[in-house]
């Protein structure tokens, strides 16, 4: 039997599916949660967002060099790297550069593994295979970065006593921060692994889904997707301990003293 036809969707489609936001809207008034106006204007730039990005898409699909797919990727991970911060309450200096560097080695290394090493792509820089897989990755290392950067930094904040006593016991910075670095790195995972534990049966991918509706079949689009999330829980495990170990490096200095002045209090922006 024949896969079916891949189906396109046109303008109409595309209005008809825009109508379901009356549902969040309806809600939002009727309850007056007060995010009528932020519903409208996501969805416009979402809308406007991806559309742009499809048609950039068109262009550099067209092309085989790999200097604006290594654009993309740079500028995909600098916005990854700077929405990870601008989720945290608790910042210090240099926040950002270390968020970006560590989701920009972390998803570039592993998804040059998956690239090359798995996947087996030839040239390794082909865009619908390098740009969409990126992405995935770097949407929920971002994740995983924020909520471990945010976790570390308030537990360092609440916990400092216990800390300092630590360390004027004797007990290196390391030492003393460990059990701190350690639950951070824990709730950082916690997304991935939760999704891993559900996956086929709670919740079918996004990927896995959009290969069975272009016509792929099920077994195949399965194993891309398994593929996948070890590549993501791989990337989030790197970028996590990467960002944690470089704000405890932060806050931690040479002569093993925790250094709460360095941490400043931003009021973050209601969604």
């Amino acid at each position: 039997m024949n896969a079916p036809a891949y189906i396109q969707l046109g303008p109409l489609q595309l209005a008809l599916a825009a109508a379901l936001i009356v549902i969040n809207l309806g809600i939002s008034v009727w309850l007056r949660l007060g995010l009528a106006r932020n519903l409208l204007v996501a969805s416009a730039r979402m809308v406007v967002q991806l559309l742009l990005v499809g048609f950039i898409l068109d262009a550099i699909f067209a092309l085989r060099t790999p200097w604006p797919v290594l654009g993309i990727g740079l500028v995909m991970a600098a916005l990854a790297g700077w929405t990870a911060v601008r989720r945290t309450r608790r910042r210090f200096r240099g926040i950002f550069w270390d968020s970006l560097l560590s989701i920009l080695g972390a998803s570039f290394v592993v998804t040059g593994i998956a690239l090359v090493g798995v996947i087996h792509v030839r040239p390794w820089f082909l865009p619908q295979y390098a740009i969409p897989l990126l992405g995935m990755v770097l949407g929920n290392l971002l994740t995983g970065v924020s909520l471990a950067l945010d976790r570390f930094m308030e537990t360092v904040v609440r916990e400092a006593g216990a800390v300092e006593a630590d360390l004027a016991l004797g007990a290196t910075r390391w030492e003393a921060a460990h059990p701190l670095v350690a639950d951070a790195l824990r709730t950082g995972l916690i997304p991935t692994i939760n999704a891993m534990m559900v996956m086929g049966l709670v919740s079918l991918p996004g990927m896995m889904t959009g290969q069975m509706l272009a016509g792929a079949a099920p077994a195949s689009a399965v194993r891309y997707q398994i593929v996948i999330m070890f590549v993501i829980a791989a990337t989030t495990a790197l970028g996590t301990l990467a960002v944690c170990a470089l704000a405890f490096r932060a806050l931690f200095n040479a002569r093993h003293q925790l250094c709460l002045e360095r941490l400043r209090t931003v009021e973050r922006k209601r969604l």
